[in-house]
């Protein structure tokens, strides 16, 4: 059935921001997730500035604002000076995923560079400004990491993939397939947000078919890689994605870039600055248990969540079984939940629903350790 909706789409994004509890909110888009340093800096000055002090990763590799004034005049001057706004009419769909340790280790296909042509090519087509603000890109080279993510349209080392499903249909030209199925989407979607809203998806293809297997997901990278050139690349996440201003600045004094992976973690190519990013409360252990707990803004930042979720899903770390992977939601929207498997835990009056079994405020840690709420 084709879907009807009675509101447009508001995905937030720079020119137009969206009204949370705390302030006005800025999505800035990163392709690929890459980010120069010295861009890094800027958004640090921002959200220093004018927001809360922070820089909140989400789940599609983007960096969010918050606490914003209303009135977005100077933080657009200040983002579009910085190169981070090349196409005010396309800067709500530059949603683009990219394998982050392509180029660095391990994949078959290097598509670090990929993005960026990406990018341009979709800003260069004025009918993809008409792309809702949820449509996402991926570019996996082979390893099937951003593959798994459920992307509207995926370049998956030479396959493409329709909402995360394998079409069959064989792309040596990554960036002209992508372009095309995304122009196809936009001349059928009606009202869709996403391809899987289409009742026939297969409208957007051509070529012949060949079925091919997935293979499973890999770790979220997070630790100390040795890289194909020879040197050093770390994997860290900053607690519930919140990178405050003193890290982010930290991260562009070790190196020229970092990379924002769809997991709300980072990827810092060639470096080996590990003791000053531990000290800076960064998280560097594969093994910490605070990779397994994420959660939305949740109370005081929005409005609509019923609990602070952050301060109750961090007493639930200590002892969270490294498999029990558990996402705090302050409602039913679910906001920033893992593409991936996990335990599912929305706020209700007085506790949580853990996996649909509702679960007092005070028995939840005991309830993810144990699994009875799966």
């Amino acid at each position: 059935m084709p879907v009807s909706r009675a509101r447009a789409d508001l995905c937030p994004g720079v020119f137009a921001t969206h009204d949370a509890a705390d302030g006005a909110l800025a999505r800035v888009r990163l392709p690929g997730g890459g980010v120069s340093s010295a861009r890094l800096k800027v958004l640090a000055d921002c959200a220093d500035d004018l927001g809360d002090g922070a820089l909140h990763l989400t789940s599609r590799g983007n960096l969010q604002l918050r606490g914003l004034e209303r009135d977005s005049a100077e933080l657009v001057k200040r983002l579009s000076d910085a190169g981070l706004l090349p196409s005010p009419a396309h800067e709500r769909v530059r949603n683009i995923l990219a394998s982050p340790l392509s180029g660095l280790t391990g994949g078959f296909t290097d598509v670090s560079g990929l993005a960026a042509e990406l990018d341009a090519a979709i800003c260069a087509r004025p009918e993809l400004a008409e792309l809702p603000g949820r449509f996402l890109f991926a570019l996996d080279d082979g390893r099937g990491d951003v593959a798994a993510e459920g992307a509207d349209v995926t370049w998956f080392d030479g396959v493409l993939l329709l909402a995360g499903a394998d079409t069959g249909v064989r792309i040596t030209d990554a960036v002209d397939a992508l372009v095309r199925v995304a122009s196809a989407f936009v001349a059928v979607r009606g009202t869709a947000w996403r391809v899987r809203e289409l009742p026939d998806p297969s409208v957007l293809l051509d070529g012949p078919r060949e079925p091919v297997a997935l293979p499973p997901p890999p770790a979220v990278p997070i630790g100390v890689f040795d890289t194909d050139g020879g040197g050093t690349t770390i994997g860290l996440a900053p607690p519930f994605g919140r990178l405050s201003t003193a890290q982010a600045r930290l991260l562009a004094d070790v190196g020229p870039r970092v990379i924002v992976t769809p997991w709300r973690s980072i990827v810092l190519p060639d470096t080996a600055n590990l003791d000053a990013l531990v000290e800076a409360g960064l998280v560097v252990d594969p093994g910490s248990s605070s990779l397994q707990v994420s959660a939305c803004i949740g109370r005081p930042g929005c409005a609509k969540s019923r609990a602070d979720v952050r301060a109750d899903a961090q007493r639930t770390l200590r002892g969270l079984p490294s498999s029990r992977r558990a996402h705090f939601s302050g409602c039913e929207r679910r906001c920033g939940k893992p593409a991936g498997e996990h335990v599912d835990v929305v706020a209700e009056s007085g506790g949580y629903r853990v996996d649909d079994v509702w679960v007092p405020l005070e028995n939840v840690r005991d309830s993810l350790i144990q699994g009875s709420g799966s």
